[in-house]
């Protein structure tokens, strides 16, 4: 696979509500995941490290970049079974109606050709949601969400039954209808983007985007070039609006796809266009 140079930073924090931390993530180039867990004390927490466990088992063992869906489609499978399997262990140790869970988002760099089939490939990336925590791209000074809440509340807002403004007050809003864990469904929504589309991707819980909306976001990262200070900051502005969740980011730059400079978050200032030669 083409050489990608990602620039990249984490943070996560339990929050002043909580009493554990049930998200996880995982760094591991060219592999990113946030998954945030559900069910409390030792369910929940469980159930998102076993995703980071086998997504870092993808990042180490490697994957056919040109059959990206199918890899994370297995590790999510994967997943999947060993919840279900330590769920089938605490039942089995008198823990009824024990039932762990958690969303994932996940990005990871892939080939796709372009034109004719067998003709050259370009490296891209492949976006994945599975419930309500969510990817962002900020792109020219716009935060798009790129993944679609897998929720209750965004089902109604789809329906065209409520407002983004309800949705984001409403009773149900942390309802969601997809995740890894239980007999929901576990099929994930999957997107593709060009490097150039996306300088700098988000991957956060919905710790971070139910308590700070999309323009303090989008401030954070605009004011933020290096992406260490910048998920740090995202986490802390949750953490301060009220913190009732567990806050996770984790902020992913495209310096260039031939690493041939040491790091320099000044230089992430400058248009991947320009860098990759698209631009005068």
């Amino acid at each position: 696979m083409t050489d990608v140079e990602l620039h990249h930073g984490a943070a996560s924090d339990v929050g002043l509500v909580r009493e554990i931390n049930e998200d996880a993530f995982l760094v591991a180039p060219p592999v990113f995941v946030v998954a945030d867990g559900m069910g409390g004390h030792d369910r929940g927490d469980v159930a998102s490290r076993i995703v980071v466990e086998e997504f870092s088992a993808l990042a180490e063992s490697g994957y056919d970049a040109t059959r990206g869906p199918e890899a994370i489609a297995a590790t999510l499978r994967s997943s999947q079974a060993r919840i279900a399997e330590y769920d089938a262990g605490q039942r089995a140790a008198g823990a009824q109606d024990f039932a762990a869970g958690t969303t994932a988002v996940v990005a990871l760099v892939v080939e796709q050709a372009q034109g004719d089939v067998g003709g050259p490939t370009e490296p891209m990336w492949l976006l994945a949601n599975l419930g309500d925590s969510r990817i962002y791209r900020y792109n020219d000074t716009v935060l798009e969400q790129v993944s679609v809440d897998h929720s209750v509340v965004q089902e109604l807002v789809d329906a065209g039954t409520i407002s983004l403004a309800d949705a984001a007050v409403h009773p149900e809003r942390h309802i969601i209808t997809r995740a890894l864990g239980g007999s929901g469904s576990t099929e994930a929504d999957f997107f593709v983007l060009p490097l150039a589309g996306a300088e700098r991707l988000l991957l956060c819980s919905d710790g971070v985007s139910g308590m700070i909306d999309d323009d303090q976001i989008a401030d954070i990262l605009s004011r933020t070039s290096d992406p260490r200070d910048a998920a740090d900051r995202v986490v802390a502005a949750a953490v301060a609006a009220g913190g009732r969740d567990n806050a996770t980011a984790v902020v992913v730059d495209v310096v260039g796809l031939v690493p041939d400079r040491p790091y320099d978050s000044d230089a992430q200032r400058m248009s991947l266009e320009q860098k990759l030669g698209a631009l005068p």
